[in-house]
This record gives C-alpha cells, structure tokens and sequence, in this order.
C-alpha cells in the first residue's frame, strides 16, 4: 500500500498554496516595458515616415537611410507586439495562479465556520471565473498605462511639428476623458451584480446536482430547473447593461475621434497652403491626430481593469478570512484525554448559539452528545476539538487550552470522523493513511477492520490500491472509510460527529466494539441520536436549545420525561433499561 507519495503530492501542493506568494511586479513591469517600447514606436514612426517622403518628394540621397529607419521602426513594433502578448499572458497566468492559490490557502486556513457561510457554488466561481478576471487585471493595467502614453507622445510630437494643430487635438481632449470617466464609474457596480448573480446561478445549479435523486423522487424536476434559471433574467439584463455602457463608450469616443481627427487634418491643410508645413509634416500631423484621438479606445482596457477590480474583491474576501491561530504549548505526555469546557458560550448573528460551563469528561471515557434537532450537538462537537472557537470561555484536553496548542499538536491529537467525510483523491489506503499522523499499511487494515470496511475494501478490484474513483462504494461503505481514517489517526481525542448514521444498529455495535478494543485509547465524544449509543457511553451530555441541560450516565437520566422525548423527536425506538436506582430529577451540579 504505497501512501508516501500520495502524501508528498499533497503536501507539495499545500506548499505550493502557502508559499507561493505573489509573482510580485515583474510580470506586469515587463507587460509595461514592452508596451512602451512599442508605444514609443508607434509614435516615432510617423515623423520618421513624414520625413522620408519628404526626402524622397525633393530627391535627396539621405531619403535612403530613413526609408531603412523607418522599416526597422515597423518591424521593431510587430517584434514589440509579439513580445507584449507573450509577456501578458504569462502575467495573467502568474497572477491567476498566485490569486487562486491565495483564496484556497485562506478558504483552508480559516476557522471552518467563518467559511460557512460560502456555498461551494459561490466559492467554485469566486476560484474560476472571478480569480480568472483578477489575474487578467495587473496586465490590464500595464497595457492601459501604455495606451495611456501613446496618445502623451502622439500629442508632444504633434506639438513639435505643428503647435497650432496640437492645440486643436487637446481642445477636444476633456470630451474623451469625460467619456472614459464615465464609463469607469457605471461600469463598477454593473460588474459586481453581475458576479454576484453568476456565484448565485452556481449554488443553485450545485445544489440541484447533489440533489438529484431527491428531485427525481419528488417529481420536481421542472420547478427545480426554474429555480435554477430564474436569475438568469436578471443575469442577462446585467450583461445588456454591462454592453450598452461599453457601447455607448465606444460611440461616443467613435464620434469624437474622427470629429478630432478631422479638425486636426483641416488645420493641418490650412497650414500646407499657408507653407507652413510640408507634405510630409501633413502625413504626420494626421497619423498623430489619430494616435492622440485614440485614447479613446482605452475602453475595453478599462473595462478589463474594472472587471478585475471587483473580481480581486471577491477573491480577497476568501483569502483575508481569519486564519485560526496557533500557540505554542504541547500536551503533558502522560495525559489522558481530560476534557473540559469552561465558561463556553458561542454567539451567531447576536444569538446565543451554545452555552456550555463545567462540563467535564474524565481521560478514557466515552460522552454522547445527545439533544433534538438544532440544539447545538455538531457546534458542541466542533467547539470540542477547535474546529469552531467559541466567542467566549474555553476548552481544555489534559489541563492546556486548544486555542493556546501548536497546530501540530492539535491535530495529532485530536480526530474527527463525520457524516459525510471527504476523501480526497488517490487510492482507498492512501485515503484511509491521509492525516497529521504517519501510518504504517498495518495500521491502515487494523483501523479498516475496526470500522468494518476491511471485508468490503478486499472485494475491491485492487483491494486497498483501488482508486476511489474506481470504487463503487454506498454511502455507508463511503462512512465506513472516513471512520477508519479517524480510527487510524486517533489521538487523546476522537470526535464522531455523526458518523455512523449511515451503519444499521449491528454494525454500528460492532463499530462501537471496536472502537473500544482496537483503536488507540482516549477520550470519545459521540454525537448520537439513538438511546443505544447513549446507553453505551459513559456519560451523556444533554443539550437543549444550545445549552447543556445535564452531564450524567444514560441510565440516570432516563427516568426523566424530556430526555425521553429527545429520542421520541428523533424518531428513534427507546429501548433502555429501567435502573432499579435511578433519579428522579436532574443531578446535581449538572446545569451550566
């Protein structure tokens, strides 16, 4: 069972996430350089060519040299050109490397329940088409700066030729600035909504995939594709806007660059018959009239900038999430797995959530967490191994608080196993091996015998180095994995969060059995929703409304009615032994 290598691909990754920075500003700098380089091509060649006809109109033998000076100016721009596109394209994919790889890094980084709020939909088109437009913009902006130059150069060389023609140029300059401002400024929110609205078209097209049987069940196939389409009207009125505004730049700069282009070629005539200029001078006065108008065009690279602005703000809003902070304490070696909650209370959206003071569950032992439906268990689960920081109050594994553990010590020591677990890619023992802690091949079978995935995983076409793409694997079989992946890094704390919801009760016994004798020993926290799995355990933690009710063996509490109800509402058949000394009333000491 080869795992090393799978873990080096994914540790390289990691790496390549974490370090990879910024390509910094040489991409873009080289993107400028060569624009100005061309740009600065473009405007010597119509002198350059006024010149030469010129020379050649009057039979001069110099008339040869600037005919070779002005090829050489052509040739040099396409050279520039080709040079210009090479350099933006890997600019634009350094950056949207860079950028992607930043938002992932913070998506991962972060505490898992600041990025909640992320529907994977929305997150998919922030990493694709958002991080795309960000990566196109430092390129953008180099190429905008250029074009910004040329028109500059055009103008002074115009005002060298013929300052009279440059001052009619500049007079209608301010109309095309207003135009470009204009655009700029309309242009930014069209461009947010539209993001907005394509990140929403993308949850509700993700969601309706996941949920394919389930529609096909209910029949609902076509609401389901109206729900989805539905703000493609909006979609599709955003992007009209977005092209009438481009548009309208575009006519406006369409009319006002000929208008400039004429005027400055009636000046230019006026002033060949007065003799103040030559045919030559003529020919260059138009080029460059048309050169100066032509900042006009700087359209379409605004709008490139614009989108890319927007984007970038989308895309930092992955990357800025608050990354969950380490300290620098490791565990005493001859703990046990003490765990305590003191003074918890989490807080979302100004509403106590989970409130949880003095719970206490002793190294070694095995506590259920039990409660209806949104009564804080999974929080409570998270809050327990730091997969959530509580807003006050902390938690404690062996005397040292997880907020003050380094990362490396936290996560060695402290395994979750889940609902719907993620695999990853790669073969079912590297799936299985894939953690803080290095497993050996033995370990991975001993953690697949204790979930009771070892009979099925042999009948795989290559048993444990079938790839899980090629693995026809059930929900339960797929739980099955992620319980022998938590089994086989299990430290002084394992959290099963419901995580054997899909095994029937059998299994799920003989998982528990295991799970007593051959994993790693420590302290269990089992969300459960069945009274057999709360009869097993040592003790129960009993949430009601976000708040721990009471902290006691199942057999104590069972006599009173709203723990009872708690497995009625659950759907679940009661089925636990009346204790000949059970209470009557909640224990003492076990409200928080």
């Amino acid at each position: 069972m080869p795992t090393t290598g799978f873990r080096a691909r994914r540790t390289g990754r990691a790496r390549d996430g974490a370090d990879g920075g910024t390509p910094g500003r040489a991409p873009e700098v080289l993107v400028l350089l060569c624009s100005v380089a061309a740009a600065a091509a473009t405007v010597a060649q119509p002198y350059v060519l006024g010149r030469t006809l010129d020379l050649l109109l009057r039979g001069d033998g110099a008339a040869g040299r600037w005919l070779a000076l002005s090829a050489t100016l052509l040739l040099g721009e396409l050279l520039l050109d080709s040079l210009t596109s090479l350099f933006t394209g890997r600019c634009t994919a350094a950056w949207t490397a860079s950028i992607r790889s930043r938002a992932f890094d913070g998506l991962l980084r972060a505490v898992p329940e600041r990025a909640r709020p992320f529907t994977p939909g929305d997150v998919g088109t922030r990493l694709t088409l958002n991080a795309a437009d960000a990566g196109g913009a430092p390129a953008a902006r180099a190429a905008l700066a250029a074009s910004v130059i040329t028109p500059a150069g055009a103008l002074a060389a115009l005002a060298v030729v013929d300052v009279w023609v440059a001052v009619c140029v500049l007079a209608g300059l301010p109309a095309l600035a207003l135009v470009l401002r204009a655009f700029a400024r309309d242009t930014g929110a069209s461009v947010a909504a539209y993001q907005d609205t394509q990140s929403e078209i993308a949850s509700r097209l993700l969601e309706a995939m996941e949920g394919t049987a389930t529609i096909t069940a209910a029949g609902t196939g076509a609401r389901e594709r109206a729900r989805v389409l539905e703000p493609l009207t909006r979609l599709a009125g955003l992007g009209r806007h977005m092209w009438v505004l481009h548009g309208r730049a575009l006519a406006r700069s369409g009319v006002l660059v000929p208008l400039l282009t004429l005027a400055a070629t009636a000046v230019g005539g006026l002033r060949l018959a007065s003799g103040a200029l030559s045919v030559g001078e003529l020919l260059a006065v138009f080029r460059y009239a048309q050169l100066t108008a032509g900042i006009g065009g700087a359209a379409s690279l605004l709008g490139a900038v614009v989108r890319g602005r927007e984007a970038r703000n989308r895309t930092r809003a992955l990357a800025g999430m608050p990354a969950q902070v380490h300290g620098t304490r490791r565990l005493p070696p001859d703990g046990r797995g003490d765990l305590e909650l003191c003074g918890v209370r989490v807080v979302r959206d100004g509403r106590q959530v989970l409130r949880a003071d003095g719970v206490r569950v002793p190294g070694g032992s095995t506590a259920a967490v039990v409660g209806r439906s949104g009564a804080g268990k999974s929080l409570l689960a998270a809050v327990a191994g730091r997969l959530a920081d509580p807003d006050e109050g902390h938690v404690l594994l062996d005397g040292v608080r997880l907020d003050r553990l380094t990362r490396e010590a936290l996560r060695t020591e402290v395994a979750y196993a889940f609902e719907r677990p993620v695999l990853g890619e790669g073969t079912v023992a590297e799936a299985v091996a894939t953690g803080a802690r290095r497993v050996s091949p033995e370990q991975v079978r001993e953690a697949c015998r204790a979930a009771g995935a070892d009979s099925f995983v042999r009948l795989l076409p290559d048993g444990y180095d079938t790839p899980l793409t090629a693995a026809p694997l059930s929900g339960g079989e797929y739980q099955r994995l992620g319980l022998a992946r938590a089994f086989a890094h299990a430290g002084r704390l394992l959290v099963l969060d419901d995580a054997t919801s899909s095994l029937d009760t059998a299994t799920e016994h003989e998982v528990d059995r295991a799970l007593r004798r051959s994993v790693r020993p420590g302290t269990r926290l089992v969300v459960a929703h069945r009274p057999s799995v709360a009869a097993r355990a040592d003790l129960v933690i009993w949430l009601e409304e976000g708040e721990v009710r009471a902290v006691a063996p199942h057999r104590e509490l069972w006599d009173l009615p709203g723990y009872r109800a708690v497995f009625a509402s659950e759907g679940t058949e009661a089925a636990a032994p009346r204790p000949t000394t059970a209470r009557r009333s909640e224990p003492e000491g076990t409200r928080s």
